[in-house]
Order: C-alpha cells, then structure tokens, then sequence
C-alpha cells in the first residue's frame, strides 16, 4: 500500500479477503445438505457491506508501530470485520430490526426457508443466531490462518478476550437497562463497550500488539480509541432518529420503537421538565409508535436541543481523540490516516 491513506484501495484489500473467505465457509457448508442454502446466503449477505473501519484501525495499528505494509496483516485485520458481521446479526435479532444496508436482516430474511415450521418466526431467528455465532467462529479463524508468525499472534491474545467479553457486556448492558429511567452516564457505559472498544480501541491495540508495540504507543491507542469509538456511536444514535432511512439503510423507528437506553433519548430526558418528561412517557408507551408519534418524539428533542448536546459530546470526544494522537508522534503515514479515520468516523450520514 502506498503511504498516501486511499481508504478505497484498502477497503476493496479487505472487501476480498473476507468474501473469499465466508463464500468457501458457505460452499461448506452447503456441501452438507442443500437445504442449508439460505443459511449460507445469509452468511455472505451479513459480511456483503461495510465501511471496513474496524480492519482500518487495526491496519494502522500495526503500522504506527513501525512495521510495513503487509498482506497477512491485512488478512489478520479483516477478521475484525468478521467479528462485526456477527455483532450487527445478533444485535438485528436481540433489537428486532428489519432492516440493514436496506436489505431484510438475517432473521427477516430465513423466515422464507422455515415456513414449513410450526413455529416460523422463532425458526428463523434461531437460524439468525446460528450465522452470528458462526460469523464469529470464522473471525477467530481467519486470524490464526493470516499467515502472521505464532509469535505475533500470541502477544494479541488477551486482546482477543477482552474484545469478545466487552461486547458482550455492552450488549447485556443494553438489554438491561432498555425500560429503565433514562440517564446519560449509563447509556455512555452502554456506548463504551457495546460499540467504542470494538470498533476503534481493540482493533488499533491488536494491530499494534501483532506488531509488538510498547506500552507507550498502546496507552495512547486507547486514548484516541476509548472517546472516537464513542463518538462513533453517538453519531449512529443521532443518524438512527434524524437520519434519512435511504441513506443509512436501516429502519429509523428501531431506537424509539425498542425503547433503546440511547444517550440521545437519556439527555432528551435530563433536559425535560416534568411536564415534557410525561409527554415523552405518553409517545414512547405504544409498543409501535405511528409516524406522528416519532415526529413528536423529534419534535421535542429539537426543542430541548438534545440532538445539539450530542453534537457537542462527539466533538469533544474527537477533539480528545485527536489530541492523543498528536500526543504519539508518529510517522507521517499512520499520523495521517488515523486523523482522517477520525474525521470519518465524527461526520458521516450512514
């Protein structure tokens, strides 16, 4: 790869390991009973689509560490890849979402296959976990076969963990706290592990730790990581309620309609006065909410400037970023494109 960042160029590297991979997982998998087709589709269609940030922050990862371009490296960083392709299908099913990238999710779309079954809709979302659960077996695996030496893999082990157990608890933590009494440092939490760790902060440490970085350089990968991750979600939170669906490609009734412990609902409601917070109570209590209902929730967020406060917790969160990174003195390459990486991740419109 050129020393000039062209996300494009690494984004069709990335986009190439990972069809060939889930395409020859698929062909196996159909290989044991034709039937087992649309599950095989599935699997392709979840890892079809995607911007390849996770891949991206592990690539310069390891080059802020010093080390060249490589294509095992690039193999070992599209496994991150695989890992958000199961994420995304297991929080489509944990949500209930019908939508991504405009296409029916996993567990809309295998209804078709079970319709057979006595039980249709739990079939299908039993069909849907079984992708994410393989989708993540597969990541484990395309990075143990990258074609990194056995010594570079073991330093990003541990990393490994704490990633799978950080989403997880993220997740959990969501599920947990959907219902409950709206607050901004819980939902932050949500954030922070759901979505920051996994798509900035892990990533970048595993690049780095394959290349056997120090602990200055993985401290300061975690200062910018921790808060652009952050940044990264509040923005999908802003897009999932004002964005526009054709752009985004997913439904933007999920948030309101799952009643999600988001930080933009939670400083919806620290900024509301008892009679807005009642309001907010009477247009979230309909386990659908019609069209009208969410123009009202938007309506009153945009009164109390709820959606400008997030703003400004995005800025300020890139802002630290930013300057952890500068804080870092790395080479011209790896400054470069992790500063263009976080420009990205702040303004975006899906």
């Amino acid at each position: 790869m050129a020393e000039r960042w062209e996300p494009a160029a690494f984004k069709a590297r990335v986009d190439e390991v990972v069809r060939c991979h889930v395409a020859a997982e698929a062909d196996e998998l159909t290989a044991v009973d034709p039937a087992l087709g649309p599950v095989a589709e599935q699997l392709e269609s979840a890892v079809a689509d995607g911007k390849r940030l996770r891949a991206a922050f592990c690539y310069w990862g390891w080059r802020a560490a010093g080390q060249p371009d490589s294509d095992a490296l690039v193999r070992a960083a599209a496994s991150m890849e695989l890992v958000h392709a199961a994420a995304v299908v297991h929080d489509d099913l944990i949500d209930d979402s019908p939508l991504r990238h405009g296409r029916p999710t996993a567990h809309v779309a295998l209804r078709d296959a079970v319709a057979h079954h006595p039980r249709a809709a739990a079939g299908a979302r039993s069909l849907a976990m079984l992708v994410g659960d393989l989708l993540m077996s597969l990541a484990g695996q395309l990075f143990v076969t990258s074609g990194l030496p056995a010594a570079y893999l073991g330093r990003a082990r541990p990393l490994w963990a704490a990633l799978a157990r950080d989403l997880v608890a993220g997740e959990c933590l969501e599920i947990l706290h959907t219902g409950a009494a709206p607050d901004t440092a819980a939902s932050l939490k949500v954030v922070r592990h759901k979505t920051a760790k996994y798509t900035v902060e892990q990533p970048l440490l595993i690049g780095a730790a394959l290349a056997g970085a120090g602990g200055r350089l993985r401290e300061g990968c975690s200062a910018y990581g921790v808060p652009l991750g952050e940044a990264f979600q509040l923005r999908d939170d802003l897009l999932g309620l004002f964005g526009d669906p054709e752009t985004t490609g997913k439904a933007d009734a999920d948030d309101v309609r799952g009643h999600r412990p988001t930080a933009l609902l939670a400083e919806t409601w620290r900024l509301a006065d008892d009679g807005e917070r009642g309001r907010l109570r009477e247009l979230l209590r309909p386990r659908e909410p019609d069209g009208d209902a969410l123009e009202a929730v938007r309506e009153l967020m945009r009164r109390l400037k709820a959606p400008d406060r997030v703003e400004a917790m995005i800025g300020e969160r890139v802002e630290d970023a930013l300057r952890a990174l500068d804080g870092l003195n790395l080479p011209a390459a790896p400054a470069t494109a992790l500063t263009a990486l976080a420009h990205a991740v702040a303004v975006r419109r899906s």
